[in-house]
């Protein structure tokens, strides 16, 4: 607990603000993916979605651990078995039938937000038309664990539950976290886990939970861009985001 770095009431309201902001311009980057359309434009509609907003891109520029250089767009574009973090480039055009995951983490008055959704680009198969669903779902049935007295390990336990009839991999070396003064903060979230473990859920906790399915093996690599986590099989793969914060009054979806 001593690392996680509590939100105040004031932080939360600036959350608020700016969680709206990023729902709208999420939506809208996830409006204008399209077949013909490549990652590189997402990146440029990002970019002016965000100063027309007046707030910042918080991964542009942003250096992760264990990476040499600082992520150079505003918005993670993933398409099939990536699973997050791909770097948007001009030659990546979306293609019918792809699924395309938007990640971005937004910054508004110093406070930071982090969502995501995966979108099928034009007509999809029914098995990913299905996995998109389960995963979108699996994140909810995440947040409502996410409440005063739980642990993060009953939120990912109450994943990986959800998710386990359908047989889809969950990806495991990577994790939702906390956000707020940073883009990754303490706790680890990871989307599987056993009841009671793991630091207990209190007041002032704000959390990016994110579920990463496949539909293949759990197991992912690091391209050469160092950024990029692709599946080893080369299997789909599925990424749904929220920002909460967990109050008194109960949690709130700030990214909604």
């Amino acid at each position: 607990m001593n690392h996680i770095q509590l939100k105040t009431k004031e932080d939360i309201e600036i959350l608020k603000e700016g969680g709206r902001i990023h729902g709208h311009i999420l939506r809208a980057l996830g409006e204008a993916v399209k077949p013909g359309v490549s990652a590189m434009e997402i990146d440029t509609l990002a970019r002016a979605l965000f100063e027309e907003a007046g707030v910042t891109p918080a991964f542009l520029n942003y250096t992760p651990e264990g990476v040499s250089y600082p992520y150079p767009a505003a918005v993670c574009v993933s398409v099939n078995d990536e699973v997050v973090h791909g770097i948007p480039h001009e030659d990546i055009i979306f293609q019918e039938g792809d699924i395309v995951s938007v990640d971005i983490g937004l910054k508004h008055k110093g406070m930071i937000t982090d969502a995501a959704i995966t979108i099928a680009c034009g007509e999809v198969s029914d098995e990913a038309r299905k996995i998109i669903s389960i995963t979108k779902e699996a994140l909810h049935v995440g947040i409502k664990a996410a409440v005063v007295g739980n642990t993060v390990g009953d939120i990912g336990y109450a994943i990986e539950q959800f998710v386990k009839p359908y047989g889809y991999g969950i990806v495991k070396i990577l994790a939702g976290h906390g956000v707020g003064y940073s883009v990754h903060e303490e706790p680890y979230v990871p989307n599987y886990g056993k009841k009671g473990d793991g630091p207990k859920l209190v007041p002032g906790m704000v959390l990016a939970i994110e579920p990463m399915l496949t539909l293949g093996t759990d197991e992912v690599a690091v391209t050469e861009d160092e950024y990029t986590y692709v599946t080893y099989d080369g299997s789909l793969a599925t990424h749904f985001e929220h920002t909460i914060a967990i109050t008194e009054e109960g949690t709130i979806v700030l990214t909604k």
